[in-house]
This record gives C-alpha cells, sequence and structure tokens, in this order.
C-alpha cells in the first residue's frame, strides 16, 4: 500500500491554474479502511459544513484504464493520477479517492473509483469492487457509469453483473433514493448515439426486470430509482480536441446540478453537509460488515446522530444559563412575577439555536429531536412550574383565609363569606396560573387548582364545624344555666306539682333556646334535614339535662328525705322551729313527716317529662305506707308483693330512676336511721309525765288535810312554825331548782337517786357559801346584784353546773308549767 504522501496526484498539464483551487483526499484505501482524519481535514479545508444542502457528489465507476480519471480531470478539473500509457496498462487508481470541483456551482465533490475487472485482484476478489459500487450509488447524486463504445452489448465489459448486484441492493430500500445514473460512452464510432441509447436503455430495463423485487416495489418501474443520461465521447488520444470540446460542453451540465430540472434536482434524502463525514462513515461500516443496506436509515442515522448532539449541545447550554439558574433559585423560595414570560423567552431562544444548526437535516428526525429536547427542557424546568404553581397556591389560600376571617368578624353570614371568599380567591389564582404559563408546554394547573379548592373547602368545612361547635355550645350553656338550678330546686321540694313544672320550665326555655339557635344557624344556609337534626339534638340535650339532674338527685334521695322529715319533724306549720311542750301529738307528726318524705321518694323515682299518670305514688302509699294495716289479712291471703319488681308498671326502664325494689330497700333504710328521733321524743314525753305525776293522787292528799288537821291547826297557832317552814321551803326550793331534781329523775329512778347523791353534798355547800357571802355583803352596806334566791339559782344554772362547766342553752328553750324543757334544735341535731 502506498504512503499517504506517495498518493498525491501529479497535476495535468493545462490544468495548473486550478491547483490551487483543487483540494482532494484519499478517502478509502485499497484495503477498505476509511481514512477519517483525511476527510475531517477535507471538510474543514474546503468549508463543506458551511454548505448546508446546497452540495452535490460525483463519482465514477467502470473498468480499469477505461480512462475514469481522466475524464474526471478534464471535466472538473480535478487533479487524479492517470496511467501512464508508455509504462503499460496497469492498476492507476487504488480505492476511492475524493476532490471537489473548483469553479462549478453549488459545490460539487467528485469520487473516483478503483476500476473493476482489474488483473491486480483478479478473478475472484470481486469484493472491493461491489463494495465500492454500492458506496457510490449510497452517497452520490451522480454516478458516471465509463464503458467503451465497443463494449456496448457485451455482458461483462459493460458492467453488467455489477449493475445487477447494485440494482437489487436498491430493491431493498423501502423508500428509494433517486439517483442519476449517466453513461458516458468513450470512443464513440460512426454508430450515430440515437442507435446506441435505446441498446442502453433496453438493456437497463433488462436488468430492472430480472432482479427480484419486494412485494412494495412489484410494480415500481426504473424511473422511480433510477435517471438515466446517456452521453457519448471522442477518443481522447485521436480526437483530444473534440474530446475537449465535448467534455468542456458536458461540464456545462454539471453547474447547479441540484436546481430543478438539472441532473440532480429531483433527488431525495440528501445528508447536511455538516453530516456528510459521519454518514459516509456508517455507509462504508455497514457495508463492510456486509449488511443490509437501508440508505434512507442511514440519512436518518446521521440526522439522528447529529441532532442528538444539537440537542445535547443546547440542553447542556440551557442548563448553563445565568438567567435560568437564577430564575429557578429564586422560585424555589418565592413567586416570581411574570415567570411564565421569562422561562418561555430563555426557552424559545433554545429552540431557536437548535432549529438554526439542524436546519439541513431530515425534517423528520429534527422534528423528533426536536420534540425530544422540548420535552427535556421542560422536564427540567417542569419542578420551577410547579413550585411557581405551589407558591400561588399557598399564597391563594393563606390570603383566603385571612379574608375569610375578616368577613366573619365583620358579621357577614357564614354561608356568603365562604361562597364570596372561595370564588374571590380561586379567581385571583387562575389570573396568577396565566402569568405561570410557559407558551411551549401544554401543561395543565387543573389539578393544582382542584387541590387548592380542596384546601379551600376542607378549611370551611373545619371552621364551619368549629362554628357551629361554638353556636351549639354556646346555646347548650344557656340551656344548662337555665335548667339545672332551677330543676335541682323543684326535685327539692318535690311535691304533686313538680314534674308539671319542671315541663312547662323545659319547654319554656327550650323554646327560647331554639328560637335564637335557628336564628344563629340561618347565617350557615343549611339544609333543612340538617337544621332540623341540630335543632331536634339541641332539644334533646334540653331534656338530657334535666333528666342528668333528676338522676343526681335521685342519686341523693336518701338524704333528701332525711332533711325533709328532719324539717318537718323539727319546724312547726309556720316553718319555725317547734317547741316541744310535751303536749304534741309525736305519732302524727312522725306520720306527716314520713309521708311527706315518701312524696319525695315518689317524684324522684321516675322522669316524668310527657303529661302521663301513673300510679307510683299510689303504689308507694299501699306498699310502704299502708301495707302495716293489712299486714294480718296479707298473711293469710297469698298476694304479690307491689314493689318486687324492677320496673314500674306505666313507666318504661329508660325513664326509671329508682325501681321499686330500690325504694323499697331506701324506705327501710330510711325508717331505720329516723325511727330513733321519734322513739326519742316519745321517751321524753313518758318521762316528762312521770315527772309531772309527783304528786299523790288526790285523794291521799283529801285523806292528808283530813288527818292532818290537827297538825295544820298547831301550825297556825305558833307563827313560828310557819317561819321555819317558810325557810325549810326557801332551802329546799334552792336545792331542787340548784340539783334540777325532776331533770335527774327524767331518765328514771334509780339514775336519778345516784345523781342527786354524787351532787347534794356539793350543792349544799356550795349553797351555804353563797349565803354567807351575801350576808357578809349585806352586813357591809354593799347593794344587793340579786335578791331572789330564785333568780339567782337560775342565773347561776344558766352559767356554770354542778361540775363548774359552762353549759350551753338551746337556742328556742322554753320551761314549760311543769319546769319541762325542750328545744327544737336539739331534736333536729339528733336525726343528723
Amino acid at each position: 500500500m502506498r504512503s499517504w504522501f506517495d498518493s498525491w496526484k501529479e497535476p495535468l498539464t493545462g490544468l495548473q491554474d486550478n491547483k490551487d483551487e483543487c483540494c482532494s483526499t484519499h478517502l478509502i484505501d485499497g484495503d477498505g479502511v476509511f481514512n477519517v482524519a483525511g476527510i475531517e481535514n477535507f471538510m474543514r479545508e474546503v468549508k463543506l459544513a458551511e454548505c448546508g444542502l446546497s452540495y452535490a457528489v460525483v463519482s465514477i465507476m467502470g473498468p480499469q484504464s477505461s480512462g475514469k480519471s481522466t475524464l474526471l480531470n478534464h471535466l472538473f478539473h480535478t487533479n487524479f493520477r492517470e496511467m501512464d500509457a508508455y509504462k503499460g496498462r496497469s492498476q492507476t487508481t487504488k480505492g476511492i479517492w475524493m476532490a471537489r470541483c473548483p469553479g462549478i456551482e453549488p459545490c460539487t465533490l467528485v469520487m473516483d473509483l478503483e476500476g473493476t475487472d482489474g488483473r491486480e485482484r483478479g478473478e475472484d476478489d470481486t469484493a472491493f469492487e461491489k463494495q465500492s459500487a454500492l458506496f457510490a450509488l449510497a452517497v452520490s447524486d451522480i454516478v458516471l457509469i465509463n464503458m467503451w463504445c465497443h463494449d456496448i452489448g457485451r455482458e461483462q465489459a459493460a458492467n453488467k453483473p455489477l449493475l445487477k448486484t447494485v440494482f437489487q441492493v436498491m430493491m431493498r430500500l423501502f423508500s428509494p433514493r433517486k439517483t442519476t445514473l449517466m453513461f458516458v460512452i468513450r470512443d464513440k464510432t460512426r454508430t450515430p448515439l440515437e442507435n446506441l441509447e435505446p441498446v442502453l436503455r433496453e438493456d437497463i430495463q433488462k436488468i430492472w426486470d430480472s432482479v427480484p423485487k419486494p412485494q412494495a416495489h412489484k410494480e415500481t418501474p426504473l424511473s422511480e430509482f433510477f435517471n438515466v443520461e446517456v452521453v457519448a465521447l471522442s477518443s481522447f488520444e485521436e480526437k483530444e480536441e473534440q474530446f475537449k470540446e465535448q467534455v468542456a460542453s458536458l461540464r456545462q451540465r454539471f453547474f447547479h446540478s441540484i436546481a430543478p430540472g438539472g441532473l440532480a434536482g429531483d433527488r431525495r434524502a440528501v445528508v447536511p453537509a455538516s453530516g456528510f463525514s459521519f454518514s459516509s462513515q456508517q455507509i462504508w461500516k455497514i457495508i463492510k460488515e456486509n449488511k443490509d443496506l437501508d440508505l434512507p436509515a442511514h440519512k436518518v442515522m446521521v440526522a439522528t446522530v447529529r441532532c442528538e448532539e444539537i440537542a445535547n449541545e443546547k440542553y447542556v447550554s440551557f442548563t448553563e444559563n445565568e438567567e435560568w439558574r437564577q430564575l429557578e433559585e429564586a422560585v424555589n423560595t418565592h413567586s416570581v412575577r411574570g415567570f411564565g414570560r421569562k422561562l418561555s423567552s430563555i426557552l424559545d431562544v433554545c429552540l431557536s439555536e437548535y432549529d438554526a444548526e439542524a436546519t439541513f437535516f431530515d425534517e423528520g428526525v429534527r422534528s423528533s429531536k426536536r420534540k425530544q429536547l422540548e420535552e427535556k427542557l421542560l422536564q427540567l424546568v417542569q419542578p420551577a412550574y410547579q413550585s411557581m404553581l405551589g407558591h400561588i397556591r399557598s399564597d391563594a389560600f393563606e390570603r383566603f383565609k385571612e379574608a375569610f376571617e375578616k368577613a366573619l368578624k365583620g358579621g357577614k353570614g357564614f354561608a356568603l363569606a365562604a361562597r364570596e371568599c372561595a370564588e374571590s380567591f380561586i379567581s385571583h389564582f387562575n389570573e396568577e396560573c396565566k402569568d405561570a404559563i410557559i407558551d411551549q408546554a401544554k401543561w395543565d394547573s387543573s389539578r393544582v387548582r382542584d387541590k387548592l379548592r380542596r384546601d379551600v373547602d376542607a378549611h370551611i368545612t373545619e371552621v364551619r364545624s368549629a362554628k357551629l361547635a361554638e353556636v351549639t355550645t354556646f346555646y347548650e350553656t344557656k340551656l344548662n344555666e337555665a335548667l339545672a338550678g332551677p330543676v335541682e330546686a323543684l326535685l327539692d321540694g318535690a311535691g304533686d306539682d313538680t314534674w308539671p313544672a319542671i315541663r312547662k320550665l323545659l319547654q319554656r326555655e327550650t323554646e327560647t333556646a331554639v328560637s335564637g339557635f335557628s336564628a344563629a344557624l340561618s347565617g350557615f344556609e343549611m339544609d333543612e334535614e340538617s337544621r332540623d337534626n341540630m335543632v331536634f339534638r339541641l332539644k334533646d340535650y334540653a331534656r338530657g339535662v334535666v333528666e342528668s339532674k333528676a338522676k343526681e338527685e335521685a342519686g341523693r334521695v336518701l338524704i333528701r328525705m332525711k332533711d325533709r322529715f328532719s324539717t318537718l319533724f323539727s319546724h312547726d306549720q309556720d316553718s319555725m322551729p317547734r317547741i316541744w311542750t310535751g303536749k304534741e301529738d309525736i305519732r302524727a307528726i312522725t306520720k306527716t313527716a314520713r309521708s311527706a318524705s315518701l312524696k319525695l321518694l315518689s317524684v324522684m323515682a321516675a322522669v316524668r317529662l310527657e303529661d302521663e299518670s301513673d300510679s307510683i305514688d299510689k303504689t308507694l302509699i299501699v306498699a310502704l305506707v299502708d301495707g302495716k294495716a293489712g299486714a294480718s289479712s296479707a298473711k293469710s291471703i297469698t298476694s304479690v308483693d307491689p314493689l318486687a319488681s324492677s320496673t314500674w308498671d306505666e313507666i318504661p326502664p329508660s325513664r326509671t330512676l329508682i325501681t321499686p325494689v330500690q325504694c323499697k330497700s331506701l324506705w327501710r333504710q330510711f325508717k331505720t336511721e329516723t325511727e330513733y328521733v321519734a322513739l326519742d321524743c316519745l321517751s321524753c314525753k313518758e318521762a316528762s309525765k312521770r315527772n309531772n305525776n309527783w304528786l299523790p293522787p288526790p285523794w291521799a292528799i283529801a285523806a292528808m288535810v283530813i288527818l292532818g288537821f290537827n297538825e295544820f291547826m298547831t301550825l297556825l297557832r305558833n307563827p313560828l312554825y310557819l317561819g321555819f317552814i317558810f325557810v325549810a321551803y326557801l332551802l329546799f326550793k334552792a336545792l331542787w331548782v340548784q340539783m334540777d331534781i325532776s331533770g335527774e329523775f327524767r331518765n328514771g329512778v334509780l339514775p336519778g337517786l345516784i345523781s342527786l347523791s354524787t351532787r347534794f353534798l356539793p350543792t349544799v355547800m356550795n349553797l351555804l357559801k353563797r349565803l354567807a357571802e351575801e350576808g357578809q355583803g349585806v352586813a357591809s352596806g354593799q347593794p344587793q346584784g340579786n335578791p331572789n334566791p330564785a333568780l339567782a339559782s337560775r342565773s347561776f344554772r344558766g352559767s356554770t353546773n354542778d361540775n363548774g362547766d359552762v353549759s350551753t342553752s338551746a337556742t328556742s328553750e322554753v320551761t314549760s308549767e311543769n319546769g319541762t324543757e325542750y328545744s327544737s334544735s336539739t331534736l333536729h341535731d339528733k336525726t343528723q
């Protein structure tokens, strides 16, 4: 293989003026190695990337030593090396050479292919000539097929097998690439071209018809894939001047060859000039690997790679854009005014730069990659967009809460305030979202709007629940205050009119509360069913307050019964403390007090908020008060105890406070705890009677008068006896009062005697001492403090007792005619 420097072509004579403008490179060497560095340098030197789609590729193929390089040098003013005829016929061009054609517009690249049917490669080594022919067909717009005039009609010399191979490969292309095949007949003879051209066209048509085609191209004509042109040139050696004139004429056809009507005016699937190097490499690689050819796929592949590279560059450029970075950083912390407009502008600049650089590539690939770039960019900026919407939603929600609270404080109805504020700030959110819209994106803010609406609705529901609870609590508190105290007072003074009074109170207070409650609910614009349910719950609450208070009082019924018994027992009808004179009917008083206590138990036994009569009171009277009257008959006649049950006949269990069994148990306990008070009073009364009966019977007194008449007369005759008796009476009276003899015998004779025996001597000594002190006071002339001994003894008794201790007298103490004293307060203390 020749070195790179040995491969430079020698300039042709007569073409020296074009040497500086022509630039060539060895594209593929004889071993099939693609010169990547060479084509890159070649593209930079000829500035091919700047041409866009305005360039053409011409290649020539034909037998070895058929004058291909000579034709190209004269036709395109290139400097390809030509065969030296004086040294013999041998291979001159190895591999594929490429050069730029000077003086032709648009930019035209010429490829000189290694000749076919060469001695150097031999008969069996035809792979490279097929590969190079396929390569020329894949990358060229115009393919020159160089052939000798006398080879027309021949098989091998006319390159028919090669053309057949080319056509077979073209049949694998689903999207045809229009290529111009120009047959150049060299060294034409006297046979007119008009006679030669039909033969060539007929041969080509036969080759096309004989090639197996896929189903999609069974009826596809040759013209769909190829434009066939035929030209004839005179012999260069025999008629050089005529040859040059014909070549110069043919050269004119290559000017503006890609314009409509030009040689390649109807070409398709053109690769942009900037992708020509990559496309050529990939096509040659596929050919070398003996893979199926798909030239449009190669065009798409080139466009895909280049557009993807451009898209990646623009994506990186966008991520490094300082304006975008500042916008992203700002939107992460707060809302940005004009966010959508600013970001749309940055995206538009980036996409416009992509469009400018990828404009000459395949439109489908370009659009696809542009869409992918746009999607990547939108995916990159979407978090910032979502952050922006989040800030807008948060700001709108916070302002809504403030405005809603302010509207409620201003006295506006709840439903009206909620509706107006919600609509206002949803509209405000929509306006703010318009400012955040990105022109390139079709994003919908409805999800964020729905989230805001859900937050607003949830807040309204929460505030609504709180306000309703507040209103309900307010009126429940009012009901509790209006009912609890009065109900307790009514139950404390239980009587026949207790429950009617409670029902009247409940109805009055409930109506008042419901009226205010309904007015408060009107601002919430509730449906009738919900409003009725809340009103019903308020009424039920009022009823519950009464029932709860009744249950509470029922739990203290025993205490209430004892209090009532004590009050009635120790106070008279005027509610004054009762003065026990010993003449009271204690049994009647006890029965009255117990009857009142039983009435209290009857009232407490059940809740009677419905105006319905029941027999609880009658049942209790019969079973507990009147039961003893018929006890003897009950023993003989078997009957059921009316209180031997856990329910009342007319009262459901839900309204029962005290069951019949519990009533019986409570009454038994009540009687036990209050019975000793009545017994104590009865004992005191009996003792009083005994104390008041210390005088002898009247018959004894009459006998004493009759039998003691003489002694009585003796006293009348001797007044000294009367004085002595009077003094003795005073002393005895003083001792009687001082020692409270009647009181001592109140508890019995024996206890009285024992007590008097222990107190007699101290009392006598004390009395004598006081008399002595009074006598001394009289002798010294001091005034007498208490001349009445009885009053003195009473005063003394009121201050000290026999043991010298201070005694406390009852607040309502009164002395009866016979000297017996009772205290209502003392009895009251005993019942406690």
